[in-house]
């Protein structure tokens, strides 16, 4: 008897609506939600709508579309993190949003687009380099993740990425398939030298490289440069819209012979910190003997003065 009381209790407590311990007439309150934390969100959203409209345009081969939507996704990841510090409506929810639509926008959508425009003629090869690239991307951004928050990193190293970003990643991967809407003709040959360009950028997303960041830039502009850089922005954006293969192949070329100097500086920047750290070694009392050096003895008295 007492153990089909307990098994009701139990099916009861389990399946009923409403929670009976809950004093009658109190509901349960919600605490709002500010609408600036939503802001950033929505914009991670729309750039995962982009991603994912961009693999079907992938699919129905309409590369020019998928290509459009991969930029406006990475232009969107580019000024959610932004926005959201403006706002001061940064999350953690935010952050794993914005993590799991990078890893889709930049990790999946080119791996497929490259697949379905040229990868698939060589079969599972190809299929294999779209893997290890999404793969790649994955891994990437847990790094990304975990180094964040490293409380051992010096202050300079913030301006510093390990390894490609996806988002550059991805956009420099699809390098082949500009040339490709440029009339370059493609054939098997251009699609394996496409395979192993795709495993290149892949390996440089995991690899130890450290490359500019970029985001100490454009938090403060002065007054003399406002003009200027409006018309910069509204012309980039005029020769993007124009000439949008020109200017992606141009900029993936650069930004590829730019890599170098990003190691340049970091180890600049090491050997600024190994010097000082030498320096403040050193003995700080005028006259105190150096490593090696023969001391006096114990027994030795100064010099009598006359």
């Amino acid at each position: 008897m007492a153990a089909t009381v307990t098994f009701n209790y139990i099916v009861f407590m389990v399946f009923a609506p409403l929670d009976p311990l809950r004093t009658p007439g109190k509901r349960r309150r919600f605490r709002s939600i500010p609408v600036r934390t939503l802001v950033p969100n929505l914009i991670t959203l729309l750039a995962l709508c982009a991603g994912l409209t961009g693999i079907r345009m992938a699919f129905e081969g309409k590369l020019e579309l998928a290509l459009a939507a991969i930029v406006f996704a990475a232009l969107l990841d580019g000024i959610d993190g932004r926005v959201a510090r403006l706002l001061k409506g940064t999350s953690k929810f935010g952050a794993e949003l914005d993590s799991l639509a990078d890893f889709v926008n930049f990790g999946v959508a080119p791996a497929l687009i490259l697949y379905f425009w040229g990868l698939h003629d060589i079969k599972s090869l190809g299929w294999i380099a779209s893997l290890v690239f999404a793969i790649c991307s994955a891994l990437r951004l847990a790094r990304f993740n975990v180094m964040i928050d490293d409380p051992t990193r010096p202050a300079w190293a913030g301006n510093f990425f390990t390894g490609v970003p996806a988002p550059a990643g991805a956009i420099t991967a699809l390098l082949p398939i500009y040339l490709d809407l440029l009339g370059l003709p493609v054939n098997l040959v251009v699609v394996w030298l496409s395979f192993v360009y795709c495993l290149f950028i892949a390996f440089l997303m995991v690899s130890r490289l450290p490359v500019f960041s970029g985001k100490q830039m454009g938090k403060r502009v002065t007054p003399d440069m406002v003009l200027p850089v409006f018309v910069f922005v509204v012309l980039f954006f005029a020769v993007l819209v124009s000439y949008p293969w020109i200017v992606l192949s141009a900029g993936t070329i650069i930004y590829l012979a730019c890599l170098p100097l990003g190691w340049w500086a970091y180890r600049e920047n090491v050997r600024k910190d190994m010097a000082a750290a030498m320096a403040s070694s050193e003995p700080a009392a005028e006259g105190m003997p150096l490593p090696g050096e023969p001391t006096a003895p114990a027994d030795e008295r100064p010099p009598r003065l006359n």
